[in-house]
């Protein structure tokens, strides 16, 4: 019984309800601030993503509006849910830091290293600005392209064909590549269309292939083997006469077609007036191009070639038999094209019914001309006796943009970037004297339009970015030092980011882009904390010794630095630690869509690493320098309350 009333017995408090209270609404005060123009600094940060248009906008913006809802109810909950928490649930008797076996195993490590880095200042700081410069031409190097290749789990073969082939040879050539195409192990299913589709919105024609190859899983793949080898196998295996292969995917195709009207990942349009001279200005920029490195599936958009069927009336034979360019025009209409004689209802469902002449009656230029038409005064005549029919040459197709004649040569990119494949290109065509005739221009499309639109939306945001950024840490510390000493972090978060990512052998995108974005809001939030830590380590300082530089020493700055660095590691790390715990997963994931994400992420993991670096050694050495430079000028600290 006397076990169960010491079990219940309330212990009287250590501190008055009011003195818990009191504390608890001082150390809210002391990090809600910061906490809150950081999270403000973080939806700021992601500015650039909202203005992202086309396909990238389409892509990124619901990530932006998905992470700017959480970071806006964050910092509400900050300033209202969490001291309420905390003086709810925070009751009792509680241990200091350094009673935590966490947390004196780190400041037992991290002392030690401080103290050597505020005494070699010189080093310390010429080895981070070292890092700094390597940085920036790591940067340079790295490739570039507009997103990240998604792997669709599938093959899209676009091979062209000569224009003037017919629906016989096409239907031959179709089987057979089908058939060379299942023949591959890795290879599930294959379904081969010809010509357009039954839709207004699929211009395609005749001569245009597209066969959608399905893959099995890659547990059932050959050992060694991956997609590109695959593709590489299949290109070798569909070298037929008169056709060009094309090898890319189907939604990246689709959406490359509707978006810029090219169906591979680069082409170079030609505008003109003429189509003979837009088809020559077409080859004489394919045979610039051929040999460029990373350049493949090079081939010119036909252009001309195209064959049609012509039947030329003689009026005066007309005259001759009795007959109007009318009787002529239906009777062929007819034959060849086919008249409505009826409707079909099946259910709901009504069909036309046409009537013409069978194929075997159809399918030569004899048989053509042997067309009987009704004579009043000498019975049937052969079309031949008053029309001329043979084969012209034409257009196949006439592509225009914005009301101007075009043609293209496409081309895709593999074995190497986008952006440093186009820039040799079009060294090799600015080499070339007399491409154009007088009014012929060239433009660049497919997904080299979009990396130019992104990088210029990126580019001259950016240092807006930066001011607004800096403003909000200004109106957090009203002090421009300390505004510019959490600043300071963004540039060497690009440290870390840029080393990541040409060790993972990336390329610089919009997707990469988006993760430096995302790292900069998370690097000035962990200065932002460690700042507030500092300034209040000055104030006790204050508190003891008075603002003078007669009571304070070099010493006493240093050691104080020291404590506000050391004393508050955990939550510094915790903050950096919950960011990496986040992210690092994303590394080793599998299944679609990680091509994408893992670009993201790279920069942030790296830059997260590299920024607490910075953080937890230069921030409180660049800080100690600046104080031991206000009490050698000034006499005196300048002091920033902390929120107490």
């Amino acid at each position: 019984m006397k076990f169960i009333k010491r079990l219940f017995r309330r212990e009287p408090s250590w501190i008055s309800e009011e003195e818990r209270l009191d504390i608890i609404a001082k150390s809210g005060k002391q990090v809600s601030r910061g906490v809150f123009f950081a999270t403000v600094i973080i939806i700021t940060s992601f500015l650039p993503v909202f203005l992202l248009t086309g396909q990238e906008g389409k892509l990124f913006h619901p990530l932006a509006f998905t992470k700017t809802f959480i970071m806006i109810v964050d910092a509400l909950l900050v300033i209202t849910l969490a001291p309420a928490l905390i003086s709810i649930f925070m009751k009792g008797k509680f241990r200091p830091d350094s009673a935590h076996p966490v947390t004196r195993t780190l400041e037992r490590i991290y002392e030690p290293i401080i103290r050597v880095v505020l005494r070699w200042r010189k080093t310390t700081l010429a080895i981070n600005i070292a890092a700094l410069v390597i940085a920036i031409p790591l940067l340079k190097s790295l490739g570039t392209e507009f997103m990240p290749p998604l792997d669709e789990q599938s093959i899209l073969f676009m091979p062209v064909t000569l224009p003037d082939i017919s629906n016989t040879e096409a239907k031959r050539i179709l089987q057979v590549q089908d058939r060379l195409i299942k023949s591959v192990p890795e290879v599930d299913k294959v379904l081969g269309k010809a010509g357009r589709a039954s839709t207004a919105t699929d211009n395609s024609p005749i001569s245009m292939i597209e066969t959608i190859i399905m893959l099995k899983p890659r547990d059932q793949w050959r050992e060694g083997k991956d997609k590109e080898g695959i593709i590489r196998e299949l290109d070798s295996l569909l070298q037929i006469p008169g056709v060009v292969n094309g090898w890319t995917q189907p939604i990246i195709n689709r959406i490359n077609m509707l978006s810029t009207g090219i169906r591979t990942d680069v082409g170079v349009k030609v505008y003109g007036q003429r189509l003979d001279s837009i088809a020559s200005v077409s080859e004489r920029v394919r045979q610039a191009l051929e040999g460029t490195p990373g350049v493949t599936d090079l081939y010119v958009e036909p252009v001309t070639g195209g064959k049609y069927l012509g039947i030329n009336i003689r009026r005066n034979d007309l005259a001759r038999y009795g007959l109007s360019a009318d009787d002529v025009n239906q009777t062929v209409e007819t034959a060849l094209g086919g008249a409505p004689i009826g409707t079909t209802i099946e259910g709901r469902r009504r069909f036309s019914i046409s009537l013409r002449l069978a194929q075997d009656y159809r399918n030569s230029l004899d048989q053509i001309r042997r067309i009987p038409l009704a004579s009043p005064a000498f019975g049937e005549v052969p079309l031949s006796a008053v029309a001329d029919v043979e084969l012209e040459s034409g257009p196949p197709m006439i592509t225009s943009d914005n009301a101007m004649l075009r043609g293209a040569v496409l081309f895709n990119v593999r074995g190497r970037d986008l952006g440093s494949t186009v820039e040799d290109a079009m060294k090799q065509l600015r080499g070339q004297e007399g491409l154009l005739p007088q009014g012929y221009f060239l433009e660049w499309s497919g997904q080299y339009e979009n990396l130019v639109r992104g990088q210029r939306t990126l580019l001259w945001i950016a240092p807006i970015v930066l001011v607004i950024i800096f403003a909000s840490l200004y109106f957090a510390f009203r002090s421009v030092r300390e505004a510019f000493l959490s600043l300071i972090t963004v540039p060497f978060a690009l440290i870390g980011g840029a080393y990541i990512i040409w060790i993972w052998g990336a390329n610089l995108s919009v997707a990469v882009a988006v993760g430096f974005i995302a790292l900069f809001g998370i690097a000035v939030e962990t200065g932002i904390v460690m700042v507030i830590y500092l300034n209040d380590a000055m104030q006790q300082l204050v508190a003891l010794k008075g603002n003078s530089s007669a009571t304070i020493t070099r010493d006493d700055l240093r050691e104080y630095v020291i404590h506000g660095a050391a004393k508050r590691l955990r939550p510094k790390l915790m903050t950096v630690c919950v960011s990496l715990f986040g992210l690092v997963p994303v590394l080793w994931a599998g299944g679609v869509g990680t091509d994408v994400m893992k670009p993201i992420v790279l920069p942030m993991i790296g830059g997260v690493l590299t920024s607490s670096t910075h953080i937890l050694l230069v921030t409180p050495l660049i800080f100690l320098m600046t104080k031991e430079y206000e009490l050698r000028k000034y006499g005196k600290l300048e002091i920033h309350p902390s929120g107490h």
